[in-house]
Protein backbone atom coordinates (compact mmCIF):
# COMPACT_ATOMS: atom_id res chain seq x y z
CA UNK A 1 0.00 0.00 0.00
CA UNK A 2 1.28 3.43 -0.96
CA UNK A 3 0.84 5.81 1.97
CA UNK A 4 -0.97 9.05 1.13
CA UNK A 5 -1.74 11.67 3.79
CA UNK A 6 -3.34 15.08 3.44
CA UNK A 7 -3.44 18.38 5.23
CA UNK A 8 -6.76 20.09 4.56
CA UNK A 9 -6.95 23.67 5.88
CA UNK A 10 -9.71 26.22 5.34
CA UNK A 11 -8.24 29.49 3.98
CA UNK A 12 -10.22 31.72 6.34
CA UNK A 13 -7.30 33.20 8.28
CA UNK A 14 -3.60 32.82 8.96
CA UNK A 15 -2.24 29.34 9.65
CA UNK A 16 -2.92 28.23 13.23
CA UNK A 17 -0.05 26.56 15.07
CA UNK A 18 -2.32 23.60 15.84
CA UNK A 19 -2.74 23.04 12.13
CA UNK A 20 0.99 23.39 11.63
CA UNK A 21 1.48 20.58 14.15
CA UNK A 22 -0.95 18.38 12.21
CA UNK A 23 0.85 19.12 8.95
CA UNK A 24 4.18 18.30 10.59
CA UNK A 25 2.92 14.88 11.73
CA UNK A 26 1.49 14.32 8.24
CA UNK A 27 4.83 15.07 6.63
CA UNK A 28 6.99 13.03 8.98
CA UNK A 29 4.66 10.04 8.88
CA UNK A 30 4.44 10.06 5.09
CA UNK A 31 8.17 10.44 4.55
CA UNK A 32 9.03 7.77 7.10
CA UNK A 33 7.06 5.31 4.96
CA UNK A 34 8.01 6.68 1.55
CA UNK A 35 4.55 8.15 1.09
CA UNK A 36 2.98 11.24 -0.45
CA UNK A 37 1.93 14.42 1.36
CA UNK A 38 -1.05 16.23 -0.16
CA UNK A 39 -2.35 19.76 0.42
CA UNK A 40 -6.12 20.06 -0.07
CA UNK A 41 -7.73 23.47 0.35
CA UNK A 42 -11.22 23.29 1.89
CA UNK A 43 -12.58 26.60 0.60
CA UNK A 44 -16.33 26.00 0.41
CA UNK A 45 -17.02 28.74 2.98
CA UNK A 46 -17.91 31.32 0.35
CA UNK A 47 -17.91 34.30 2.71
CA UNK A 48 -14.72 33.67 4.68
CA UNK A 49 -12.43 31.77 2.30
CA UNK A 50 -9.90 34.00 0.56
CA UNK A 51 -7.07 33.21 -1.84
CA UNK A 52 -4.79 35.58 0.08
CA UNK A 53 -5.02 33.25 3.09
CA UNK A 54 -4.13 30.28 0.91
CA UNK A 55 -1.07 32.19 -0.31
CA UNK A 56 -0.25 33.12 3.28
CA UNK A 57 -0.50 29.48 4.31
CA UNK A 58 1.96 28.42 1.63
CA UNK A 59 4.37 31.16 2.70
CA UNK A 60 4.15 30.05 6.32
CA UNK A 61 4.85 26.43 5.45
CA UNK A 62 7.75 27.46 3.24
CA UNK A 63 9.20 29.35 6.23
CA UNK A 64 8.74 26.26 8.41
CA UNK A 65 10.40 24.05 5.81
CA UNK A 66 7.29 21.91 5.27
CA UNK A 67 6.83 20.97 1.62
CA UNK A 68 3.87 19.28 -0.08
CA UNK A 69 4.14 16.68 -2.82
CA UNK A 70 0.78 17.59 -4.34
CA UNK A 71 -1.56 20.56 -4.04
CA UNK A 72 -3.08 23.51 -5.90
CA UNK A 73 0.43 24.88 -6.42
CA UNK A 74 1.82 21.48 -7.41
CA UNK A 75 -0.85 19.50 -9.30
CA UNK A 76 -0.75 15.73 -9.40
CA UNK A 77 -3.09 12.98 -10.61
CA UNK A 78 -5.76 13.55 -7.95
CA UNK A 79 -6.81 17.18 -8.51
CA UNK A 80 -8.38 19.62 -8.46
CA UNK A 81 -7.05 20.34 -4.97
CA UNK A 82 -9.46 23.14 -4.05
CA UNK A 83 -12.92 22.02 -2.98
CA UNK A 84 -14.47 25.02 -4.73
CA UNK A 85 -13.25 23.45 -7.99
CA UNK A 86 -14.85 20.06 -7.19
CA UNK A 87 -18.49 21.13 -6.71
CA UNK A 88 -19.85 19.18 -9.68
CA UNK A 89 -18.30 15.98 -8.32
CA UNK A 90 -20.00 16.49 -4.94
CA UNK A 91 -23.39 17.12 -6.57
CA UNK A 92 -23.01 14.08 -8.81
CA UNK A 93 -22.18 11.79 -5.89
CA UNK A 94 -24.91 13.24 -3.64
CA UNK A 95 -27.50 12.46 -6.30
CA UNK A 96 -25.96 9.02 -6.82
CA UNK A 97 -26.79 8.29 -3.17
CA UNK A 98 -30.36 9.50 -3.81
CA UNK A 99 -30.68 7.19 -6.82
CA UNK A 100 -29.46 4.27 -4.71
CA UNK A 101 -31.98 5.02 -1.98
CA UNK A 102 -29.25 6.04 0.50
CA UNK A 103 -30.19 9.73 0.57
CA UNK A 104 -33.21 11.88 -0.22
CA UNK A 105 -34.22 15.45 -1.05
CA UNK A 106 -35.68 17.17 2.02
CA UNK A 107 -37.99 20.13 1.48
CA UNK A 108 -38.35 21.32 5.07
CA UNK A 109 -38.32 25.12 5.31
CA UNK A 110 -36.33 27.01 7.92
CA UNK A 111 -39.57 27.77 9.76
CA UNK A 112 -40.58 24.10 9.80
CA UNK A 113 -37.15 23.07 11.08
CA UNK A 114 -37.32 25.62 13.89
CA UNK A 115 -40.76 24.36 14.94
CA UNK A 116 -39.66 20.71 14.85
CA UNK A 117 -36.59 21.53 16.92
CA UNK A 118 -38.73 23.39 19.47
CA UNK A 119 -41.18 20.46 19.64
CA UNK A 120 -38.29 18.05 20.19
CA UNK A 121 -36.88 20.18 23.00
CA UNK A 122 -40.32 20.38 24.64
CA UNK A 123 -40.59 16.59 24.58
CA UNK A 124 -36.92 16.23 25.62
CA UNK A 125 -36.06 14.29 22.50
CA UNK A 126 -33.13 14.67 20.12
CA UNK A 127 -34.04 17.19 17.38
CA UNK A 128 -32.87 14.86 14.64
CA UNK A 129 -35.71 12.43 15.42
CA UNK A 130 -38.11 14.97 13.88
CA UNK A 131 -36.30 15.56 10.60
CA UNK A 132 -37.40 12.47 8.66
CA UNK A 133 -40.54 13.99 7.15
CA UNK A 134 -39.46 13.46 3.54
CA UNK A 135 -37.41 10.33 4.17
CA UNK A 136 -39.87 8.00 2.49
CA UNK A 137 -41.35 10.37 -0.08
CA UNK A 138 -41.95 8.69 -3.40
CA UNK A 139 -38.87 9.35 -5.58
CA UNK A 140 -41.03 10.47 -8.50
CA UNK A 141 -42.85 12.97 -6.31
CA UNK A 142 -39.54 14.21 -4.91
CA UNK A 143 -38.15 14.67 -8.43
CA UNK A 144 -41.25 16.60 -9.44
CA UNK A 145 -40.79 19.00 -6.54
CA UNK A 146 -37.12 19.48 -7.44
CA UNK A 147 -38.01 20.08 -11.10
CA UNK A 148 -40.65 22.59 -10.01
CA UNK A 149 -37.96 24.64 -8.29
CA UNK A 150 -38.83 23.85 -4.66
CA UNK A 151 -35.91 24.58 -2.33
CA UNK A 152 -34.34 21.46 -0.88
CA UNK A 153 -31.31 19.93 0.77
CA UNK A 154 -30.12 16.37 0.34
CA UNK A 155 -30.08 14.33 3.53
CA UNK A 156 -28.27 11.05 4.09
CA UNK A 157 -30.61 8.21 5.03
CA UNK A 158 -28.94 7.11 8.25
CA UNK A 159 -29.25 3.32 8.77
CA UNK A 160 -29.03 3.86 12.55
CA UNK A 161 -26.39 1.26 13.31
CA UNK A 162 -23.46 0.91 15.66
CA UNK A 163 -20.20 2.12 14.13
CA UNK A 164 -16.68 1.55 15.42
CA UNK A 165 -13.13 2.06 14.22
CA UNK A 166 -9.56 1.84 15.52
CA UNK A 167 -7.86 5.19 15.93
CA UNK A 168 -4.05 5.47 15.82
CA UNK A 169 -4.10 7.66 18.93
CA UNK A 170 -7.23 6.66 20.87
CA UNK A 171 -7.55 2.99 20.09
CA UNK A 172 -11.03 1.52 19.72
CA UNK A 173 -13.76 4.16 19.26
CA UNK A 174 -17.42 3.20 19.20
CA UNK A 175 -20.54 5.14 18.20
CA UNK A 176 -23.99 3.92 19.16
CA UNK A 177 -27.18 4.01 17.06
CA UNK A 178 -29.34 7.13 17.11
CA UNK A 179 -26.44 9.48 17.91
CA UNK A 180 -27.21 11.42 14.72
CA UNK A 181 -30.21 11.61 12.45
CA UNK A 182 -30.54 11.99 8.70
CA UNK A 183 -27.86 14.59 8.28
CA UNK A 184 -27.50 17.05 5.40
CA UNK A 185 -24.87 16.29 2.75
CA UNK A 186 -25.77 18.97 0.20
CA UNK A 187 -27.09 22.41 1.17
CA UNK A 188 -29.85 24.33 -0.56
CA UNK A 189 -27.24 26.51 -2.31
CA UNK A 190 -25.67 23.43 -3.90
CA UNK A 191 -22.61 23.46 -1.67
CA UNK A 192 -21.65 20.28 0.20
CA UNK A 193 -21.30 20.12 3.97
CA UNK A 194 -17.88 19.45 5.47
CA UNK A 195 -18.37 15.78 6.31
CA UNK A 196 -19.58 14.93 2.83
CA UNK A 197 -16.87 16.62 0.77
CA UNK A 198 -14.20 15.43 3.21
CA UNK A 199 -15.24 11.81 2.58
CA UNK A 200 -15.47 12.29 -1.18
CA UNK A 201 -12.05 13.93 -1.32
CA UNK A 202 -10.25 11.44 0.88
CA UNK A 203 -11.82 8.61 -1.11
CA UNK A 204 -11.10 10.03 -4.57
CA UNK A 205 -7.62 11.24 -3.60
CA UNK A 206 -6.82 7.75 -2.25
CA UNK A 207 -5.87 9.07 1.20
CA UNK A 208 -4.71 6.20 3.40
CA UNK A 209 -4.19 8.02 6.72
CA UNK A 210 -5.91 11.12 8.09
CA UNK A 211 -4.32 13.05 10.94
CA UNK A 212 -6.57 15.68 12.48
CA UNK A 213 -7.52 17.36 15.74
CA UNK A 214 -9.46 15.62 18.48
CA UNK A 215 -12.31 18.05 17.72
CA UNK A 216 -13.05 16.06 14.58
CA UNK A 217 -13.61 12.81 16.46
CA UNK A 218 -17.41 13.16 16.44
CA UNK A 219 -17.34 13.81 12.69
CA UNK A 220 -16.06 10.28 12.25
CA UNK A 221 -19.52 8.76 12.74
CA UNK A 222 -21.08 10.61 9.80
CA UNK A 223 -18.02 10.06 7.67
CA UNK A 224 -17.79 6.32 8.31
CA UNK A 225 -21.48 5.93 7.42
CA UNK A 226 -20.81 7.73 4.14
CA UNK A 227 -17.76 5.58 3.36
CA UNK A 228 -19.92 2.52 3.82
CA UNK A 229 -22.64 3.97 1.60
CA UNK A 230 -20.06 4.58 -1.15
CA UNK A 231 -18.54 1.13 -0.56
CA UNK A 232 -15.22 2.91 -0.11
CA UNK A 233 -12.43 2.10 2.34
CA UNK A 234 -11.96 4.86 4.94
CA UNK A 235 -8.46 6.08 5.82
CA UNK A 236 -6.84 5.16 9.09
CA UNK A 237 -7.68 8.01 11.47
CA UNK A 238 -5.38 9.64 14.02
CA UNK A 239 -7.20 12.16 16.23
CA UNK A 240 -4.49 14.26 17.83
CA UNK A 241 -4.55 15.62 21.35
CA UNK A 242 -6.05 19.06 21.85
CA UNK A 243 -3.76 22.04 22.47
CA UNK A 244 -4.75 23.88 25.65
CA UNK A 245 -3.55 27.00 27.46
CA UNK A 246 -2.57 27.31 31.11
CA UNK A 247 -6.27 27.45 32.06
CA UNK A 248 -6.65 24.01 30.42
CA UNK A 249 -9.07 25.44 27.86
CA UNK A 250 -8.70 25.14 24.11
CA UNK A 251 -5.83 27.26 22.85
CA UNK A 252 -7.10 30.60 21.56
CA UNK A 253 -5.98 34.19 21.06
CA UNK A 254 -6.51 34.95 24.73
CA UNK A 255 -3.52 32.69 25.45
CA UNK A 256 -1.20 34.72 23.22
CA UNK A 257 0.06 34.26 19.67
CA UNK A 258 -1.64 31.34 17.94
CA UNK A 259 -0.69 31.74 14.27
CA UNK A 260 2.51 30.69 12.56
CA UNK A 261 2.71 34.17 11.04
CA UNK A 262 2.94 35.78 14.50
CA UNK A 263 5.90 33.61 15.48
CA UNK A 264 7.59 34.31 12.16
CA UNK A 265 7.13 38.06 12.75
CA UNK A 266 8.57 37.68 16.25
CA UNK A 267 11.64 36.02 14.71
CA UNK A 268 11.39 32.62 16.36
CA UNK A 269 13.48 29.98 14.63
CA UNK A 270 11.24 27.68 12.55
CA UNK A 271 13.28 24.67 13.72
CA UNK A 272 12.53 25.56 17.35
CA UNK A 273 8.81 26.04 16.73
CA UNK A 274 8.55 22.71 14.91
CA UNK A 275 10.59 20.94 17.58
CA UNK A 276 8.25 22.22 20.30
CA UNK A 277 5.06 21.50 18.36
CA UNK A 278 6.24 17.97 17.63
CA UNK A 279 6.36 17.18 21.34
CA UNK A 280 2.83 18.42 22.02
CA UNK A 281 1.08 15.06 21.82
CA UNK A 282 4.01 12.84 20.83
CA UNK A 283 7.23 11.75 22.52
CA UNK A 284 10.65 10.99 21.07
CA UNK A 285 11.67 7.31 21.30
CA UNK A 286 14.95 8.35 22.94
CA UNK A 287 13.13 10.62 25.43
CA UNK A 288 15.08 13.62 24.15
CA UNK A 289 13.63 17.10 23.82
CA UNK A 290 15.89 19.05 21.46
CA UNK A 291 16.17 17.58 17.97
CA UNK A 292 15.75 18.27 14.25
CA UNK A 293 12.23 17.19 13.37
CA UNK A 294 13.17 16.39 9.79
CA UNK A 295 15.59 13.72 10.97
CA UNK A 296 12.53 11.86 12.29
CA UNK A 297 11.60 11.05 8.70
CA UNK A 298 14.05 8.15 8.95
CA UNK A 299 12.27 6.39 11.80
CA UNK A 300 9.05 8.01 13.00
CA UNK A 301 7.31 5.94 15.68
CA UNK A 302 3.56 6.47 15.30
CA UNK A 303 2.82 4.47 18.46
CA UNK A 304 4.14 7.28 20.66
CA UNK A 305 1.17 9.62 20.33
CA UNK A 306 -0.47 10.75 23.56
CA UNK A 307 -4.22 11.38 23.70
CA UNK A 308 -4.10 13.65 26.77
CA UNK A 309 -4.53 17.42 26.18
CA UNK A 310 -1.17 19.08 25.43
CA UNK A 311 -0.30 22.23 27.38
CA UNK A 312 0.99 25.00 25.15
CA UNK A 313 3.53 26.98 27.16
CA UNK A 314 5.10 30.07 25.57
CA UNK A 315 7.94 30.08 28.11
CA UNK A 316 8.82 26.53 27.18
CA UNK A 317 8.76 27.46 23.51
CA UNK A 318 11.22 30.27 24.28
CA UNK A 319 13.48 27.72 25.97
CA UNK A 320 13.41 25.60 22.81
CA UNK A 321 14.24 28.66 20.74
CA UNK A 322 17.14 29.43 23.05
CA UNK A 323 18.57 25.94 22.58
CA UNK A 324 18.29 26.11 18.80
CA UNK A 325 19.87 29.58 18.76
CA UNK A 326 22.91 28.25 20.60
CA UNK A 327 23.27 25.40 18.13
CA UNK A 328 23.26 27.60 15.02
CA UNK A 329 26.53 27.82 13.07
CA UNK A 330 28.18 31.23 13.32
CA UNK A 331 27.21 32.34 9.81
CA UNK A 332 23.56 31.28 10.24
CA UNK A 333 23.32 33.00 13.61
CA UNK A 334 24.64 36.24 12.13
CA UNK A 335 22.26 35.95 9.19
CA UNK A 336 19.36 35.44 11.60
CA UNK A 337 20.37 38.49 13.65
CA UNK A 338 20.67 40.75 10.61
CA UNK A 339 17.25 39.64 9.36
CA UNK A 340 15.60 40.30 12.71
CA UNK A 341 17.17 43.48 14.07
CA UNK A 342 15.88 46.90 12.94
CA UNK A 343 17.82 49.15 10.58
CA UNK A 344 18.73 51.55 13.39
CA UNK A 345 20.20 48.77 15.54
CA UNK A 346 23.70 49.59 16.82
CA UNK A 347 24.57 45.94 16.30
CA UNK A 348 24.05 46.36 12.55
CA UNK A 349 26.38 49.39 12.48
CA UNK A 350 29.42 47.28 13.47
CA UNK A 351 31.63 45.16 11.22
CA UNK A 352 31.08 41.42 10.85
CA UNK A 353 34.04 40.50 13.06
CA UNK A 354 32.55 42.53 15.93
CA UNK A 355 29.08 41.11 15.23
CA UNK A 356 30.28 37.51 15.40
CA UNK A 357 32.19 38.16 18.63
CA UNK A 358 29.11 39.83 20.08
CA UNK A 359 26.90 36.86 19.21
CA UNK A 360 29.45 34.51 20.75
CA UNK A 361 29.25 36.42 24.04
CA UNK A 362 25.48 37.02 24.18
CA UNK A 363 23.87 33.97 22.56
CA UNK A 364 23.97 32.18 25.90
CA UNK A 365 21.96 35.01 27.46
CA UNK A 366 19.06 35.39 25.05
CA UNK A 367 16.02 33.31 24.13
CA UNK A 368 14.96 35.37 21.12
CA UNK A 369 17.33 37.11 18.74
CA UNK A 370 15.27 40.31 19.11
CA UNK A 371 16.47 40.54 22.72
CA UNK A 372 19.97 41.20 21.46
CA UNK A 373 19.60 44.98 21.13
CA UNK A 374 18.42 45.39 24.72
CA UNK A 375 21.00 42.93 25.99
CA UNK A 376 23.85 44.73 24.21
CA UNK A 377 22.74 48.21 25.26
CA UNK A 378 25.37 48.03 28.01
CA UNK A 379 28.01 48.17 25.28
CA UNK A 380 26.92 51.63 24.18
CA UNK A 381 25.59 53.17 27.38
CA UNK A 382 27.62 55.92 29.04
CA UNK A 383 25.60 55.71 32.22
CA UNK A 384 26.14 53.52 35.25
CA UNK A 385 23.83 51.55 37.46
CA UNK A 386 22.12 53.22 40.41
CA UNK A 387 21.66 49.95 42.28
CA UNK A 388 22.77 49.49 45.87
CA UNK A 389 25.10 46.69 44.76
CA UNK A 390 26.87 49.03 42.34
CA UNK A 391 27.23 51.73 44.95
CA UNK A 392 28.55 49.19 47.42
CA UNK A 393 31.16 47.88 44.94
CA UNK A 394 32.31 51.39 44.11
CA UNK A 395 32.68 52.08 47.83
CA UNK A 396 35.06 49.22 48.58
CA UNK A 397 38.53 50.40 49.60
CA UNK A 398 40.21 48.55 46.71
CA UNK A 399 37.92 49.93 44.00
CA UNK A 400 39.63 53.37 43.70
CA UNK A 401 42.92 51.57 42.98
CA UNK A 402 41.23 49.51 40.28
CA UNK A 403 39.60 52.59 38.82
CA UNK A 404 42.81 54.63 38.66
CA UNK A 405 44.77 51.80 37.09
CA UNK A 406 42.16 50.93 34.45
CA UNK A 407 41.56 54.55 33.53
CA UNK A 408 45.29 55.06 32.95
CA UNK A 409 45.48 51.92 30.81
CA UNK A 410 42.52 53.00 28.71
CA UNK A 411 43.81 56.51 28.17
CA UNK A 412 47.15 55.20 26.98
CA UNK A 413 45.60 52.53 24.74
CA UNK A 414 45.79 53.27 21.03
CA UNK A 415 42.69 52.00 19.24
CA UNK A 416 38.89 51.93 19.35
CA UNK A 417 38.52 48.52 21.01
CA UNK A 418 40.75 46.66 23.44
CA UNK A 419 41.26 42.91 23.04
CA UNK A 420 40.20 40.18 25.43
CA UNK A 421 43.89 39.43 25.89
CA UNK A 422 44.52 43.01 27.01
CA UNK A 423 41.68 42.82 29.54
CA UNK A 424 43.21 39.59 30.80
CA UNK A 425 46.56 41.36 31.28
CA UNK A 426 44.84 44.10 33.29
CA UNK A 427 43.16 41.57 35.55
CA UNK A 428 46.45 39.74 36.08
CA UNK A 429 48.19 42.98 37.05
CA UNK A 430 45.45 43.89 39.53
CA UNK A 431 45.66 40.47 41.09
CA UNK A 432 49.44 40.02 41.22
CA UNK A 433 50.75 43.54 41.57
CA UNK A 434 47.99 45.23 43.56
CA UNK A 435 47.09 42.04 45.46
CA UNK A 436 43.34 42.43 44.85
CA UNK A 437 41.53 39.10 44.66
CA UNK A 438 38.12 37.47 44.63
CA UNK A 439 34.92 39.48 44.71
CA UNK A 440 36.62 42.89 45.19
CA UNK A 441 38.67 42.22 42.04
CA UNK A 442 36.04 40.80 39.67
CA UNK A 443 33.04 42.82 40.79
CA UNK A 444 35.11 45.96 41.30
CA UNK A 445 36.65 45.75 37.83
CA UNK A 446 33.25 45.01 36.27
CA UNK A 447 31.70 48.01 38.05
CA UNK A 448 34.44 50.32 36.78
CA UNK A 449 34.49 49.08 33.20
CA UNK A 450 30.81 48.35 32.54
CA UNK A 451 28.95 50.50 35.07
CA UNK A 452 27.20 47.29 36.20
CA UNK A 453 27.96 44.56 38.72
CA UNK A 454 26.48 41.64 36.77
CA UNK A 455 26.56 40.53 33.15
CA UNK A 456 28.21 38.27 30.57
CA UNK A 457 31.89 37.34 30.53
CA UNK A 458 33.84 40.48 31.48
CA UNK A 459 36.64 40.07 28.94
CA UNK A 460 34.17 39.53 26.12
CA UNK A 461 31.92 42.44 27.00
CA UNK A 462 34.79 44.93 27.51
CA UNK A 463 36.37 43.92 24.20
CA UNK A 464 33.06 44.73 22.47
CA UNK A 465 32.66 48.16 24.09
CA UNK A 466 34.10 51.23 22.30
CA UNK A 467 37.00 52.81 24.20
CA UNK A 468 35.22 56.14 24.44
CA UNK A 469 32.22 54.46 26.13
CA UNK A 470 34.50 52.69 28.62
CA UNK A 471 36.19 55.97 29.52
CA UNK A 472 32.84 57.72 30.00
CA UNK A 473 32.21 55.50 33.03
CA UNK A 474 35.28 56.66 34.94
Amino acid sequence: MTVRVRYAPSPTGHQHIGGARTALYDLIFAKSLGGTFVLRVEDTDQERSKREYEDSLLEDFKWLGIEFDEGPHKPGQHGPYRQSERLELYKELAWKLVEEGKAYPCFLTSEELEKLTADAEAEKKAPHTYHGKYRDLDPAEAKAKVDAGDEYVIRFKNPQKEVSFTDMVRGEVKFFPDMVGDFVVLRANGYPVYNFCCVVDDWKMEITHAFRSEEHLNNSLRQLLLYEAFEAKPPVFAHLSMLVGEDRKKLSKRHGATSVRQYKDQHYLPAALLNYLCLLGWSHPEETDIFDVFELEKSFDSTRFNKSPALYDIQKLKFFNEQHLRALPEDKLLEHALEALPAESKFRAQDSDWQNKCLGVFKEKIQLITELDEMTSVLFSEGTSDSDEYKEAMGWETTPQIKDYLKGELESFDGDFVSEEKVGEWMTYLKKELKIKGKPLFMGARACLTGQVHGPDLKGIVALTPKKILLSRF
